[in-house]
């Protein structure tokens, strides 16, 4: 297979789902600080049966189970590096195509939820420091690329630009456009920073409702190779305790993107293997 630079340039690319939400309805606890992650330690043929059904779907990305895995935490580093290289594997013996290895932001691994608001109150340096270790172990473990995902404000971007710059793999840069760090223009800063950093094959959004992708993409370089991945349809109605709306991405949504440059689209949050076959089939007919 082709490295997924030289692929992303020939056309679209669909990327799996809800790795978390596929491996709960498969009946796996995840209520840990690890979230997903705890199952690469406890119980790997879970991750990897995740993977293989997003790759059954008609998945051509699988993005590894490493989203909330960082050194520091709970779990020893030797562990750690350990588990980080294991996320590789499995997604790599799950399915024929493209590894994406998943690099969530700082707040990830506080879980705190400052993921989705970004104020972390530690400077850029502080932010490169937590980063670098972690992006050299996964691309280490040798992915096709390093899916860096849901982050949610500019200092973080400029952090993870430059330690990506020279690590000799491919990455691509996710921002999470539902964070309160992000007004519409510090997007477009973001994005601008993101896709001037060497080895970046494309920039985008994940992690949202689908309605802020088309706003997102707009707002990205020109000629720029564009990622999208937001979260299903559906939101939380708190005071009813359930979700609402219809889940799944619509085939015209999808369309849409790929019309304004994206090259890489797929779902996040609450988005399903069903999901993603339809994806599938909507992109590549």
């Amino acid at each position: 297979m082709s490295d997924l630079s030289t692929a992303v340039r020939r056309g679209p690319l669909v990327l799996d789902g809800g790795l978390g939400t596929l491996l709960e309805a498969r009946g796996n606890d995840l209520s840990s600080e690890l979230w997903s992650a705890r199952l690469l330690r406890d119980d790997p043929d879970e991750v990897r049966g995740a993977h293989a059904e997003f790759a059954a779907a008609g998945a051509d990305v699988l993005i590894t189970c490493s989203y909330q895995l960082a050194y520091g935490g709970r779990i020893d580093d030797d562990e750690v590096t350990a588990l980080l290289a294991r996320s590789v594997a499995l997604a790599r013996d799950a399915g024929e195509g493209f590894v994406a290895a998943s690099v969530g932001p700082f707040g990830a691994a506080r879980a705190d939820g400052s993921e989705y608001r970004g104020d972390y109150g530690v400077s850029v340096d502080h932010l490169a420091r937590w980063h670098r270790r972690r992006l050299h172990t996964l691309a280490e473990a040798a992915p096709d690329v390093l899916a860096v995902e849901t982050i949610p404000c500019i200092e973080e971007v400029e952090a993870l630009v430059s330690e990506i710059d020279g690590l000799g793999i491919p990455a691509w840069i996710s921002l999470s456009a539902a964070s309160d760090a992000f007004t519409d223009a510090l997007l477009e800063e973001a994005l601008r920073i993101a896709a001037s950093a060497r080895g970046v094959v494309a920039v985008g959004v994940n992690c949202c409702p689908p309605e802020r992708v088309p706003v997102t993409l707009a707002l990205a370089p020109a000629a720029t190779p564009l990622v999208a991945y937001p979260n299903s349809g559906e939101t939380w109605d708190a005071e009813a305790r359930r979700w609402r709306g219809a889940p799944g991405i619509p085939a015209r949504d999808a369309r849409a993107w790929i019309d304004a440059g994206a090259r890489l689209v797929g779902g996040c949050c609450r988005t399903t293997p069903a999901h993603i076959a339809a994806l599938a089939d909507a992109v590549h007919g």
